[in-house]
């Protein structure tokens, strides 16, 4: 069995769809999410009525991303934050403006089941964005962090690349896991990126909202598939590359 970690959708169904096949998945696989599956491209809501699907006989981990505790936000509200619309949100909103009653509540259910992390047997520990808490997540204050920290990437980043774990420097932050995966902090907006690795953190947003690819990796192997630049499946939509990441 295979580990699969993959990078923030945006809403990009049509190259998450591409990815799995140019990844061979299959039932065998544990796909892990790092989230936010929504806000970015025209397919919010069939994008999650697919992760649904997939979930039923498949082997999936769905992590909380800031994106989705703002759509979910919205549906039970109503109120429109003028920060998700500006960074993605509008593209949501209508999506979900077409659907009915019936899959409102279905995807309600999904955003509430989502996990703010998990870790598997190895000690690797999977996030949308971070922690502050040096004992590690579970003692964690807010889980807001879960899916809205930068501080994690921005650490991991700015240590000297030669810099071992075992190394009395090494942050005890970091040190409490054998690796961290993370989406959120796009790598680029610019064009096709791959995984950046710093420290022991890997981070798998390639920027699919804006000019970039929707990527998976084999944990274990670090061997990762992509997806073409999600923007060339939906032409005449500019994503999220009107705007700065949130």
């Amino acid at each position: 069995m295979r580990k699969l970690v993959i990078g923030d959708i945006h809403s990009g169904l049509r190259a998450l769809e591409q990815l799995l096949e140019r990844a061979e998945v299959t039932k065998e696989d544990h796909l892990i999410f790092l989230g936010d599956y929504v806000d970015g491209w025209s397919t919010a809501v069939e994008t999650v009525d697919f992760l649904i699907n997939l979930k039923d006989g498949w082997n999936c981990t769905f992590i909380r991303g800031n994106h989705d505790e703002l759509c979910k936000e919205w549906m039970i509200t109503k109120k429109e934050n003028p920060q998700w619309l500006a960074h993605g949100g509008i593209a949501t909103r209508d999506s979900y403006l077409r659907a009915n009653r019936v899959t409102w509540d279905r995807h309600l259910d999904f955003y509430t089941g989502m996990q703010n992390y998990y870790l598997d047997e190895k000690n690797r520990l999977f996030l949308h964005a971070g922690f502050t808490n040096l004992k590690g997540v579970a003692f964690e204050y807010f889980d807001q962090l879960f899916y809205w920290d930068r501080t994690l990437w921005e650490l991991a980043k700015a240590l000297n690349p030669n810099i071992d774990i075992d190394h009395k420097n090494f942050p005890m932050r970091l040190k409490n896991y054998t690796e961290i995966f993370i989406g959120h902090t796009p790598i680029s907006k610019a064009g096709v990126v791959i995984p950046q690795n710093s420290a022991n953190v890997w981070n798998m947003d390639t920027g699919a909202a804006f000019k970039g690819c929707l990527t998976a990796m084999d944990i274990d192997t670090k061997q990762f598939w992509q997806s073409e630049p999600v923007y060339t499946f939906y032409p005449g939509e500019k994503g999220r590359n009107q705007s700065i990441p949130s």
